[in-house]
């Protein structure tokens, strides 16, 4: 059975992607989660990860590092990782890729943080700008292949390089618009992102650097996670 070697739920975006989209086409793997900080000092993450990052499939005697290099080689196995239209296919292959290596802004501003509610100090115009360019991606998918996923009918790959946008727009209070709201929502009443979304309010792991990139961003407004209070002290 494939290995799955992860970090903590409740912050990994790239570790997201490979699980949920598994889970949503019944692949059966074994997960491995380690939690940013000493246990990725550990010999045991140091041989599972040859880049010390998360993701990594270990699968028929291969070690796969990268989200994207991992979904390439579930596709070889599993053909429902890609829409079996071409077009659509094509499409969907060009938006992950997208999502991949873009939307810096996004990434920099709003760090994942499932279990807490941020209200932003300041909506840059590039952060806009992503908002706006994510809107138009997931429009011209609905559009284009009919949904209720981005590229038709069924969850393919796709739609779980967006999934991290879903939470991160749970936690932020952001919007892409009524349409890409809707198909936010979507995302996170699936039964793989609301199992992801209650494990990571449930880790009992705090990493500072990443609590430090949501506490710089601006006021925290609740907090859901096990063993803390409603508001984050000092920010109510």
């Amino acid at each position: 059975m494939p290995d799955l070697i992860i970090g903590n739920k409740n912050y990994s975006s790239w570790s997201l992607r490979p699980w949920v989209l598994m889970h949503m086409l019944g692949m059966a793997f074994d997960e491995h989660l380690y939690p940013f900080g000493e246990a990725f000092a550990s010999t045991a993450f140091l041989q599972a990860s040859p880049t010390r990052r998360v993701p990594v499939l270990r699968i028929d005697g291969m070690t796969v590092w990268d989200s994207l290099a991992i979904v390439e080689t579930l596709a070889e196995r599993e053909p429902r990782v890609w829409p079996a239209d071409a077009r659509a296919r094509a499409w969907a292959r060009s938006a992950a890729a997208e999502m991949h290596s873009g939307f810096t802004t996004l990434r920099q501003v709003c760090a994942m943080n499932c279990g807490v509610r941020i209200d932003l100090r300041d909506r840059s115009v590039a952060l806009i700008g992503d908002l706006a360019r994510i809107a138009e991606i997931w429009e011209e998918g609905l559009d284009r292949f009919g949904g209720p996923y981005l590229a038709g009918e069924h969850f393919t790959a796709v739609d779980a390089f967006f999934a991290p946008v879903a939470f991160r727009l749970q936690t932020y209070g952001l919007s892409t618009g009524d349409r890409g709201d809707a198909y936010a929502q979507r995302l996170l009443a699936l039964p793989a992102m609301r199992s992801w979304y209650e494990q990571a309010l449930a880790e009992p792991w705090r990493d500072g650097s990443h609590e430090a990139d949501c506490w710089a961003s601006g006021r925290v407004t609740a907090d859901y996670r096990a063993g803390q209070s409603a508001v984050q002290p000092g920010q109510s």
